[in-house]
């Protein structure tokens, strides 16, 4: 019987599974993680600049170090099971008093040609994590709703011009957010527009050119350093919602500030969750909160 599991080994996950070990709580933990996705990560605190992935060790070390469990196997089915709960996988059933959700989210991708042959080299869906990298470049936004203003808006700081590539005709831009885009010379939306294809520069190692499909430019190549896809975030959230967890009209995980669900001792962080603002360090600090109120709970 463990204290706390933890399913979901992101940057919310390992997290948790560190300061619940360090309350000398029984931990054990399922892997994951987007995190591991960043080339660099900038926005953490106390590191200028980081690896995705040297992030992600770093953070599983020291949850290891501290006294956590890593079992790598897949989460099939959580259930209650008298006053604890069961976390079944493909390997076996393991029982916990408390059980934290952090599962994230995955992208929305497009399945145009190039798009995951050019992950990382050029495409990315972070444009807080990876715009920087794109100074005096061109880059262009993939979507059609606010996260894709935003993320321009953001990009034309950095970039010598932006394109918004919209599939449909309207952009469902928050009306502050239309207007500093139509204020700003460097953003250009591209409406009734799709990416046909990502292709190579002349390394032929990262993005150098789009070929497009509709709008002004159909039919044609265009130059372009960088692919921002804003087209949204799925929230794994199934295993949550089988239990009875209850979800907002996302289907993502509703906690309160103790990082609490409305199940007894079940707990969620990170992205899967409800919270709008959503970055690795908030989701850390989503589950410590989550870890430190398990701890409270276990021990009555």
């Amino acid at each position: 019987m463990y204290d706390f599991i933890v399913i979901g080994s992101g940057t919310s996950g390992l997290s948790a599974a560190m300061y619940a070990a360090r309350l000398n709580l029984k931990t054990g933990e399922q892997p994951g993680g987007l995190i591991t996705t960043a080339p660099l990560v900038e926005n953490w605190p106390g590191t200028e600049s980081i690896s995705g992935p040297d992030l992600g060790m770093s953070l599983f070390s020291h949850a290891q170090k501290s006294g956590a469990e890593f079992k790598n196997e897949k989460v099939i089915k959580v259930e209650k099971k008298g006053d604890a709960y069961a976390v079944k996988t493909s390997s076996g059933e393991y029982e916990g008093k408390a059980i934290l959700f952090a599962t994230g989210t995955f992208h929305r991708g497009l399945s145009a040609p190039g798009i995951k042959e050019f992950k990382n080299k050029g495409v990315s869906y972070c444009a807080l994590c990876d715009g920087g990298f794109y100074k005096g470049k061109i880059v262009c936004v993939v979507g059609g709703g606010d996260s894709a203003a935003k993320e321009a808006i953001f990009l034309a700081e950095h970039a010598s011009k932006v394109y918004i590539i919209v599939r449909k005709d309207i952009l469902r831009a928050e009306p502050r957010n239309q207007k500093s885009i139509d204020g700003n010379k460097k953003i250009e939306i591209l409406f009734g527009t799709e990416i046909a294809e990502v292709l190579a520069d002349a390394s032929g190692k990262k993005v150098g050119k789009l070929l497009i499909k509709g709008g002004k430019f159909d039919g044609k190549e265009i130059e372009m350093d960088g692919v921002f896809l804003a087209i949204g975030h799925v929230a794994q959230t199934d295993l949550a919602k089988d239990l009875g967890v209850e979800l907002n009209e996302k289907s993502e995980i509703k906690i309160n500030r103790h990082s609490e669900t409305n199940l007894p001792g079940v707990y969620a962080a990170g992205d899967c969750t409800d919270m709008e603002f959503k970055q690795a360090i908030t989701g850390s600090a989503e589950g410590v909160t989550a870890a430190y109120f398990a701890f409270k709970y276990v021990n009555g």
